[in-house]
């Protein structure tokens, strides 16, 4: 459990929060890539707390601005996009892609005002399939993050959804692996899964073991549990990677390459980023999805986007319709849970808690290691830095977000970690490994 004050510091991420500052010390995924092409109109952006518009420019350059006209406030929402800037509809000010002030019609010949006047702006990068910013106080931006396929000849892919609940509980989700064996698959027996795979093994133990250890990016764990005897382990390897991103254990140790960012939109809304290279969008039409049901593809169909604050990326399966969950399907055995999908499923349960749960009520076991020390890590960077200007963690060391995640299996005397070293490393390639082995988990 957390106390009263512990979970308003992690959880509140408005400017001059602790746990907003700390994030705001990185670079910050806002949209996708594909959410802006030249001269488009104005995109509402809310992210941690803060009202932005983004837009791309004539020649194809990203931009991110505060909401409101310098001049009287008027929202640059119903701005013109036009010849590398955005001109506000009320005075016709216009301002180019650095903000300055290139236009302003109103003021008389000769007059220099308009050399005073700044639109607030914000340093954008673009790799991964998404935009991100740079919100932070530093003059000069920190490096962005060494994914290692983001860079040049970056062919990545990026996909977005929306969750209604704090960053906190949709994050956490993520490293909490024993809920697979229940939530994903509870339904399943042993044999319902191929011989010798990951997934069965998960079906066979669903109470795992754990190891925990403190990185240079934030925290790895290892989930361990017997891989058909006593002679060998399987191992599920995470990552939490500050401030807000994860690498989940699904799949294969050395050949997965993904990350998730649950970038916090308010205290109550979250926007899931996901960029892996070559992957296929989870923005396809439900008709082009793979491997999935047509009622799990009905339950994840976006709903379209509208242009108000939080209307982008919502999927049709929603707290207002209780997830679509069916009670008959549930009964039957056939499901364990009665919603569609493991995405509709963690959004289900994260949403379920509200909008930001009270962790004063928790009772946290021994399944929860890695919740509990990606808590005291984030909440122990925060108050360094409130109370010590100390440098988060990782921010200045790009090259430590070059990690992989997945499953391996591996002798039950190896040593974890030094096993592993080379299969959770950045570039290199593994083609002795089969993905198949996962066997969906």
């Amino acid at each position: 459990m957390l106390s009263k004050v512990d979970n308003e510091t992690i959880c509140r991420v408005g400017r001059g929060t602790p746990m907003g500052d700390l994030m705001r010390e990185y670079w910050v995924p806002f949209a996708l890539s594909t959410e802006l092409t030249p001269d488009c109109d104005p995109v509402r952006i809310l992210v941690l707390g803060q009202r932005f518009l983004a837009i791309r420019t004539t020649s194809g350059t990203p931009m991110l601005m505060d909401e409101e006209c310098p001049h009287r406030g008027a929202s640059m929402w119903y701005g013109r996009n036009e010849g590398e800037g955005i001109r506000c509809v009320y005075h016709g000010w216009k301002f180019d892609g650095g903000g300055r002030c290139v236009d302003m019609p109103n003021e008389p010949p000769g007059s220099n005002f308009k050399d005073k006047v700044r639109l607030s702006t914000y340093p954008v990068s673009e790799a991964g399939g998404l935009l991100w910013a740079y919100l932070g106080p530093r003059a000069t931006p920190p490096p962005m993050p060494g994914f290692e396929w983001m860079g040049e000849n970056d062919d990545s892919t990026a996909w977005a959804f929306q969750r209604e609940c704090n960053w906190l509980q949709a994050l956490e989700g993520d490293i909490d692996t024993s809920h697979f064996g229940f939530l994903h698959v509870g339904h399943a027996e042993p044999d319902d899964a191929p011989e010798d795979s990951f997934l069965r093994y998960t079906i066979e133990d669903r109470a795992p073991r754990y190891k925990v250890l403190d990185t240079e990016f934030g925290a790895t764990y290892g989930a361990y549990r017997p891989a058909g005897g006593d002679d060998r382990l399987y191992w599920r390897f995470a990552h939490f990677l500050f401030p807000f991103y994860t690498m989940v254990p699904t799949g294969v140790l050395g050949t997965k390459l993904q990350i998730r960012a649950w970038v916090p939109m308010d205290d109550s809304h979250t926007m899931a980023f996901h960029s892996a290279p070559g992957a296929r969008r989870y923005t396809a039409p439900a008709s082009q999805k793979v491997g999935i049901t047509e009622r799990e593809a009905t339950a994840t169909e976006f709903l379209p986007n509208t242009t108000d604050w939080l209307g982008r990326f919502r999927i049709a399966a929603r707290r207002e319709n209780d997830h679509l969950i069916d009670r008959a399907l549930q009964r039957s055995g056939e499901s364990y849970t009665g919603l569609a999908g493991v995405n509709v499923e963690d959004q289900a349960i994260t949403e379920s808690m509200g909008d930001i749960y009270d962790r004063t009520k928790e009772h946290l076991g021994s399944s929860d290691v890695m919740v509990i020390r990606v808590r005291r890590r984030l909440l122990a960077a925060a108050r360094a830095l409130a109370d010590a200007a100390t440098t988060p963690p990782a921010v200045d060391a790009p090259e430590a977000y070059r990690q992989r995640s997945g499953g391996i299996v591996l002798p039950a005397d190896a040593d974890w970690m030094e096993a592993t070293a080379e299969l959770r490393s950045a570039g290199v390639d593994h083609p002795e490994l089969d993905p198949s082995l996962a066997g969906g988990a």
